[in-house]
């Protein structure tokens, strides 16, 4: 049997974090404890680590991702991003649907999950299914519980990815509700973001000519108001639970979302760091490089999203982390790709704005309640997803600790005081001071 004891750790359970120690047999937690270890126990365990007071958190869950694999590798694959995920502190993933080609079926998905086994993960990936028109009668066959969710586009982003619509549409919401299946909602309204788009272009005359800076008023936050409500009037009608990703406005906080305990609801909802920094908020802080599907959108509407942290409306926090090359974030206007890399750096530049104890619930114990995910948190018996975070002095975020394929950051020189300094997934380090360790085989 390998034992691994962390100790000396500020170990984050809670509110306040304590300083104990974990002790790790193989792929599980053992024993958690306050105070010094037992010098017995030092001695008796196949590695002692001296944590020097660092923080040690349950692995972050993140479940909104985008890996690009497969047909977009020249972004990212399925290694490289998990490499980026396990320095971020993050221990396991949901991979979104829209690649090449799109995850729709469930051979595709099956296909997904084979590709990271072979080629290696170095955190616990799920690849979500997406459903388009034709793709909802598959589902009826499923038993529950064999998918954690599906993903649905209701309102176009990147990658042919349209919904259902109509009686479809509807059959969806009933079927998902009958299997107890939550749907992951991406709810922006086409029609919206259509006419602002021609008013845009008649302003502007090309797709090219229109700032960046208008990108938050063509996806505006009526669009995604509209989208959500919709989406929230299907799913209490069927009884379906339904979980809104990347929240970006007060509008949808305080008329479509409830506060209080995630357990239980019917309704959650995910927001993004990129939708709750405050400097990202102020327009004029942004380029194309934070160009991103729905649009950040005012001060206002991040600080009503991090209150809504606070109080349970917002139930979950994903970073959504998108990359694409440089080069094609940095085309003129409206022709730069949209979504951003943010997954490496989510934790330690959340940590400048809120405190470690919402980032470690929305993190975990959020998705745990709505998804059903068991390998976050810190009990004996649980699997050991674990992340050490040190506090150091004072450094900017820069391109050359990027370690995603993309090589850039919308978090370019912005100043954050901590580092992920190790990672395990199921009692094995998969990236420890700057460097990959061992991928995961599960």
């Amino acid at each position: 049997m390998n034992r691994t004891l962390i100790h000396n750790a500020r170990i984050v359970d809670g509110p306040a974090p304590r300083l104990g120690y974990i002790l790790v047999e193989d792929t599980r937690i053992a024993l958690k404890a306050s105070g010094p270890a037992p010098q017995s126990l030092i001695d008796s365990t196949s590695e002692a680590i001296d944590a020097r007071e660092a923080f040690l958190l349950p692995g972050l869950v993140d479940t909104h991702v985008h890996f690009r694999e497969p047909g977009l590798e020249h972004k990212g694959d399925i290694r490289t991003e998990s490499l980026a995920a396990a320095a971020g502190g993050v221990t396991q993933v949901f991979d979104m649907p829209n690649t090449v080609p799109a995850t729709t079926d469930l051979s595709a998905l099956a296909a997904k999950t084979q590709a990271a086994r072979e080629k290696g993960a170095y955190v616990r990936y799920t690849p979500l299914m997406g459903i388009v028109p034709g793709g909802t009668a598959q589902l009826a066959s499923l038993a529950p519980g064999a998918l954690p969710a599906v993903k649905l586009f209701l309102g176009t982003s990147t990658g042919n990815m349209r919904s259902p619509e109509g009686r479809e549409l509807e059959e969806l919401f009933r079927i998902c509700a009958a299997l107890a299946l939550p749907i992951i909602v991406h709810a922006e309204d086409n029609a919206i973001i259509a006419r602002n788009m021609d008013a845009a272009l008649a302003r502007y005359g090309t797709p090219e000519a229109i700032p960046v800076s208008q990108h938050h008023h063509i996806r505006s936050r009526e669009a995604c108001l509209r989208a959500s409500a919709a989406a929230v009037e299907l799913a209490e009608r069927f009884g379906t639970r339904l979980h809104l990703a990347h929240v970006t406005t007060a509008d949808e906080v305080h008329q479509l979302l409830c506060e209080g305990p995630t357990k239980g609801k019917l309704i959650t909802a995910e927001t993004t760091p990129l939708y709750l920094d405050p400097a990202l908020a102020d327009e004029n802080m942004r380029t194309a490089l934070h160009k991103v599907n729905p649009a950040i959108k005012t001060p206002a509407d991040a600080q009503a999203l991090r209150e809504a942290l606070a109080t349970g409306a917002i139930d979950t926090i994903a970073t959504d982390h998108a990359p694409h090359l440089l080069h094609e974030k940095t085309q003129p206007g409206m022709k730069a790709a949209s979504g951003a890399p943010s997954v490496q750096f989510a934790l330690p530049l959340m940590l400048t704005y809120l405190d470690m104890w919402t980032i470690v619930r929305k993190m975990t114990l959020g998705p745990a309640d709505i998804f059903g995910i068991t390998a976050c948190r810190l009990s004996p018996g649980d699997p050991a997803d674990l992340t050490l975070l040190r506090e150091v002095p004072e450094y900017r975020i820069t391109a050359d600790l990027v370690l995603s394929r993309c090589a850039w950051t919308p978090f370019e020189n912005r100043l954050i005081h901590h580092r992920v300094e190790r990672t395990w997934v199921a009692g094995t380090t998969v990236y420890a001071d700057g460097q990959p360790s061992a991928t995961v085989a599960l």
